[in-house]
Order: C-alpha cells, then sequence, then structure tokens
C-alpha cells in the first residue's frame, strides 16, 4: 500500500523508439543505425535509465509494416523491421533490476489467455516490474494478418477491450497468492480451494480457465492506455492505472487531470490509483538558440515524402499526393470540427501553419509536447506543470538516440533532484511501488477492498 504521505516525487518513464522519436532520428550519425533489432543498443538504454532512477522503460509496438507510399516508407525504418516487445522485455529483465518493464501489446488481435499468461509472466522473471499498455490498434492494415478484411469498427474496438481487460484481469486472480505451499512433507503442491476458474460468457470472449500461471508478484502488472477520445478516456476511467495522453497546453492539462481522476472515483477507484503521465520530447542546448538549431538540423532531415505520409498517417489517412508543401492544408481536407476537437492534431491547427510546418511540428513528438531550450527551461517546464497538477510526470521521448537520452541523464535529472522533484534512490522494489500504486487484491479475497479518499494525497 502506497504511504499518502510520502513526498510526492515526478514519475519518469523513458519511451524508447529504436532510434528516437524524431521521425528523420535514423539519418543522424550519431544513431544506432541497426537499432530496431540490435539487443545491445536497448540493454544500453535501459541500464542508463535504471542508473538514473527512472520508473520505467516502454516500448510501443504494431504487428504490421506500413502500408502506404512505398518511396515514403523506405525512407521511414520505423514499425518495418524491429522486435517484438515481450521478448525484448523478458531479456532486458535479465540485465536490469529495478526499472519497470513496459509494452503495448493490442486487444484487437491477440486473446486474453495469451496476454494474461505472457504480463504475467514478464511479471515473475522481473520480480515485479511489468506492466501492460492496453491498445485497440491504430494501424488499420494489421486485420489482413489475423483473418479480417477490414479492421474493428471504433466503437466496437472500445467495447471488446473493455471485455478484453476484465477477462485478463480475472485470469490474473486464477490462483490466491498463497495457494502454491509446494509441501513435501504433506505431498501438495497447492491448495485446490485457491484456484478459481474463470467461466466467462460474453459478446466477444469466451474464456474457461484458470490461467496456467501463478499469481503475478504485483498481483497484476500496471496497466497503461492512452486514448483521448470519449471513448477512450470512458475505458481509461475504468482500468488505466497510467494514462499517457497527449497534452499540449497547461490550462487543458489540469482540466484532463482533474476531469480522468473524477471519473475514475466514479468506479470506486482513487485520485492516486491513477498516474498521468503525458509524453515529453526534450531538446537541450547550452542555449536556447543552440537548442532551436538542434531542432532545425532535424527538421531539415524529413524528406517531403515522408513528412507528408506522416500526416497523412496523424489526419486519418488522408490523401496528400500532390498537396504543395509549402501551402496551408486546403479547407475541405479536414473539418472545422475535427480542426477544432480532434485530440490527435487539433493542436497543429491553432496556428496558420503550411504542410510543411505541421509535419515538422509532428515528426518530433509523433503527437505529444515538444520544449526546446536550455537545462532549466525543461526543468522550469516539468516543474509547472508538475506542481500545478497536470501530470504526475511524464514519459521522456528523446528526439534522438542514444544521445538525447545521455543528455536527458547528464544534465536534467540532476536539476530535478536539486529541486527535489524527483527521487534519489527507488522507494520499492516493484513497478508499482514506485509508482505509488497499491497492489490490487485478488478478487477471490475474503476481505473486501478498501476504496481510498478520492481527493489527491498532500505533499508537494
Amino acid at each position: 500500500m502506497p504511504d499518502p504521505q510520502r513526498q510526492r516525487f515526478l514519475k519518469l518513464g523513458a519511451f524508447f523508439h529504436p532510434t528516437g522519436h524524431h521521425v528523420a532520428a535514423w539519418l543522424d550519425e550519431g544513431a544506432q543505425i541497426d537499432a530496431g533489432t540490435n539487443f545491445e543498443h536497448y540493454v544500453r538504454l535501459a541500464q542508463a535509465a535504471e542508473r538514473a532512477k527512472f520508473d520505467l522503460v516502454f516500448l510501443a509496438d504494431a504487428i504490421a509494416t506500413r502500408d502506404g507510399n512505398l518511396e515514403a516508407l523506405s525512407r521511414w525504418p520505423q514499425y518495418m523491421a524491429f522486435f517484438e516487445p515481450l521478448t525484448l522485455l523478458s531479456a532486458i529483465a535479465s540485465v536490469t533490476k529495478n526499472i519497470g518493464l513496459v509494452c503495448t501489446a493490442t486487444t484487437s488481435y491477440n486473446e486474453p489467455y495469451h496476454i494474461a499468461r505472457k504480463f504475467a509472466s514478464l511479471d515473475h522473471i522481473s520480480h515485479g516490474r511489468a506492466g501492460w499498455n492496453v491498445v485497440t490498434s491504430s494501424n488499420a492494415s494489421e486485420a489482413f494478418n489475423f483473418g479480417r478484411d477490414a479492421h474493428y469498427g471504433h466503437s466496437e474496438r472500445y467495447e471488446r477491450a473493455a471485455e478484453f481487460v476484465e477477462i485478463v484481469k480475472g485470469l490474473w486472480d486464477s490462483y490466491d497468492d498463497d495457494a502454491f505451499v509446494r509441501d513435501r512433507a504433506t505431498g501438495r503442491y497447492f491448495e485446490p480451494s485457491k484456484l478459481h476458474h474463470l467461466n466467462h460468457k460474453g459478446k466477444h470472449f469466451s474464456v474457461r480457465g484458470p490461467l496456467n500461471v501463478a499469481r503475478a508478484p504485483q498481483g497484476y502488472p500496471v496497466l497503461f492506455q492512452a486514448s483521448a477520445s470519449d471513448t477512450g478516456k470512458e475505458l481509461a476511467a475504468q482500468i488505466a492505472e497510467v494514462i499517457f495522453t497527449p497534452l499540449h497546453d497547461l490550462d487543458k492539462g489540469q482540466a484532463f487531470y482533474r476531469e480522468l481522476k473524477e471519473h475514475a472515483a466514479q468506479y470506486g477507484r482513487s485520485w492516486s490509483d491513477v498516474v498521468i503521465m503525458p509524453g515529453l520530447n526534450p531538446i537541450l542546448g547550452r542555449t536556447r538558440e543552440e537548442a532551436l538549431e538542434k531542432q532545425r538540423y532535424f527538421q531539415s532531415l524529413i524528406h517531403p515524402d515522408v513528412g507528408k505520409e506522416l500526416l497523412s498517417n496523424t489526419l486519418g489517412g488522408v490523401d496528400l499526393s500532390d498537396i504543395d508543401i509549402d501551402g496551408p492544408l486546403p479547407d475541405h481536407i479536414i473539418s472545422p470540427e475535427d480542426r477544432r476537437t480532434n485530440p490527435r492534431y487539433s493542436y497543429l491547427f491553432k496556428e496558420k501553419l503550411t504542410v510543411r510546418q505541421m509535419y515538422e511540428k509532428y515528426a518530433g513528438a509523433r503527437g505529444q509536447r515538444t520544449v526546446v531550450g536550455t537545462v532549466s527551461d525543461i526543468a522550469d517546464q516539468m516543474e509547472q506543470w508538475f506542481v500545478g497538477r497536470a501530470v504526475d510526470g511524464y514519459l521522456i521521448q528523446p528526439p534522438h538516440l542514444p544521445t538525447g537520452l545521455d543528455e536527458f541523464i547528464e544534465h536534467v535529472i540532476p536539476v530535478l533532484q536539486e529541486r527535489g522533484l524527483f527521487r534519489t534512490e527507488y522507494e520499492g522494489t516493484t513497478l508499482r511501488e514506485n509508482l505509488g500504486l497499491r497492489r490490487p487484491p485478488s478478487s477471490h479475497a475474503a476481505e473486501p477492498r478498501t476504496i481510498a479518499s478520492k481527493r489527491p494525497p498532500g505533499g508537494r
């Protein structure tokens, strides 16, 4: 059980795309050119993040290559050749000790039993450091690899996901925590009364259970979720423990923070059961001009074909092939309503930007917030949002790897620690303990769950 009176520290995750988050990062001479399938590269990154006391490493995933303009895709390696993340994290678990290990797995093209078994196994292998980022798949071409002619509709995806997660949690409760007595004297390995069949029959799934893995060290691996749509936020309020959603404005961030935590309370959850950690793309320089020059350098590496393909995907697959990139996006392509309200890209329409400027703005952080400046500039922004309760922490998205991570660790982490905003040692041994999340009791436990205060705890 987390201590509600302990000092409130920023939660930090290190979010790794193979060569960095900037779409053209792989072109930089300092990038690990074969990063997608270079195990030693990921070990180096994870161990560096652990030495810096990050809460977790985070890996995205897709289970299909990208479809689209092959000329553009040949210049854009993301999702074309990279490790399956659960396999990678299981290997990283053996060369790390404290840092959390979180990755994406889709509810659209998996079965609940598979996911329950794999993440419970990772939690055992890592001694309680696993986390699952619940997604419904944004890459529609995944459908073609799983016997479907089209992706599930938006509402159906989220309906399936809600049922899927409840099944997984039920399977994680297949055994009580003390079910495995392993008593040689009596010859009994487990207590039969502490084994539970799920016997789930729902709209989308039928799963008998039980799971053939003992209850995980954390009870449940930590559940992450990223959606910003109304449907996605409803699912997040029900099941998510860490919310990874793009936030670009402080006032909107504060409103989102309150909304999600208060909505989660309607499902019998407390404020401390939900951690808000949007992405943050820091571009550092010794001076602001140096940081801006670094940003301009990476923007200059974006091939126009890649920029248009990236922006097309962001805007829902619209055709930009014949668009003048140095002119504005034509009004008919995206409706005024979507320009104003769509959480994936509405921030791109706050200024009158050309198509080139739009894809450059998106390219560095894949829709998350970019902060460009000195170490103090970055730390000040992080502190303002944290103290102002717009966030509980951030998933740090280095624009290029490994250099971007090294710079953040060397320069920003010490400043955050000097200000009392970030830990100098891990508080616990599991991901839940370090994030300040309670360990969930089994749904079969005799004692009812205790609901904590619905207001935020004290501290900084």
